[in-house]
């Protein structure tokens, strides 16, 4: 396999042994799929980050762990990425444990096997479950700090990402204003990410209060997954008919919106969350009405320094705040995002 990196570099890009790395380099036997492919990831991670390698500096090793579809983790990949020489004097590696579905034990033992290996910081998207929260504690006590983004985790060191409560009453806003009254459709991808339960939670009470008339259909179990969501919301409307509004929380749209072809419905308003590919197309084909949108890399360069604090490699006050909530028409693609939708 060609490259230009030295194998220790590799192998603590990959968080594997450097045994490991030779093998899978010099394709010898006793090698899993698994490890072949995080090797490879790591070739693509290092190539990514050559600049960032040449920078002088105390090294700062990051996981980045994810439970995400590909289309998101691919925009929280490049934002992690952009800021890496923007968070002071320290060289910050980010490691990226990237899956677009993970169970409860998966999740633990990825938390587990970054405990065993070492590491400086986690940045956390996954769901809020008893077992991620005990390793999640796990890890701050042995001095690894876990920050969480876009959806938080009970006992995280900080978290990073939109204002999700923000979020839902700003989605209440926008709908209340073209439908006062029949039937919102509402799709999460899980109920346990708890960014999108809060999300939820403020949309209900604000719409409750604006269109007290609407009426309320939900679907949360399509994971975000464009064949499962598309299952998903297909069921709902069989039975429900018409929808006159989505506020469409965890993803999937391309699958919502030709499920609401197929079932010949026209919403009155559509809002989506996320100036990814799918959402940039949607959004320009008027499929899609509004795009909620926050600024990932400012996410990312929070989280850093939250995890620089932890180990005093900065100074200054507390870092906080949360991403307010951009409303985004095809008028106002911010022009750095135009330029990346043909990625």
């Amino acid at each position: 396999m060609a490259h230009r990196f030295l194998i220790k570099e590799v192998a603590n890009q990959a968080g594997l042994s450097t045994a490991t790395v030779d093998r899978v380099l010099n394709g010898r036997a006793h090698v899993s799929a698994r490890a072949a492919a995080r090797v490879q990831a790591a070739l693509g991670e290092l190539a990514r980050q050559e600049q960032n390698l040449a920078a002088k500096g105390r090294t700062v090793w990051v996981d980045v762990v994810v439970e995400a579809p590909e289309r998101f983790s691919r925009e929280l990949r490049r934002a992690a990425e952009a800021v890496l020489g923007q968070v002071g004097s320290v060289v910050i590696r980010p490691r990226f444990s990237l899956h677009e579905v993970m169970s409860e034990s998966q999740m633990i033992a990825t938390l587990r096997r970054i405990a065993k290996r070492g590491s400086q910081g986690v940045c956390l998207k996954a769901r809020d479950l008893p077992g991620v929260r005990a390793e999640v504690a796990a890890l701050i006590a042995k001095g690894i700090p876990v920050v969480t983004i876009v959806t938080d985790i009970d006992g995280a060191l900080a978290y990073a990402g939109l204002d999700n409560e923000q979020a839902g009453q700003v989605a209440a806003t926008l709908i209340a204003r073209q439908v006062k009254q029949g039937c919102v459709l509402t799709s999460q991808s899980r109920e346990d990410f708890a960014g999108e339960a809060t999300r939820i939670k403020a949309f209900e009470a604000a719409l409750k209060t604006l269109a007290p008339a609407v009426r309320l259909i939900a679907t949360h179990d399509g994971g975000g997954l464009n064949p499962t969501t598309a299952r998903a919301v297909g069921k709902v409307l069989a039975d429900q008919g018409a929808v006159h509004a989505v506020y469409s929380v965890g993803g999937g749209n391309r699958a919502i919106c030709a499920a609401l072809d197929a079932a010949a419905v026209k919403p009155h308003v559509y809002v989506a969350h996320d100036l990814d590919a799918d959402n940039l197309a949607l959004l320009a084909q008027g499929a899609v009405s509004f795009v909620l949108y926050h600024d990932l890399e400012a996410d990312m360069h929070l989280a850093y320094r939250h995890i620089l604090r932890f180990h005093r490699l900065i100074s200054g006050s507390e870092v906080s705040g949360l991403s307010d909530v951009q409303i985004i028409l095809p008028a106002n693609v911010p022009a750095a995002i135009r330029g990346q939708s043909g990625r």
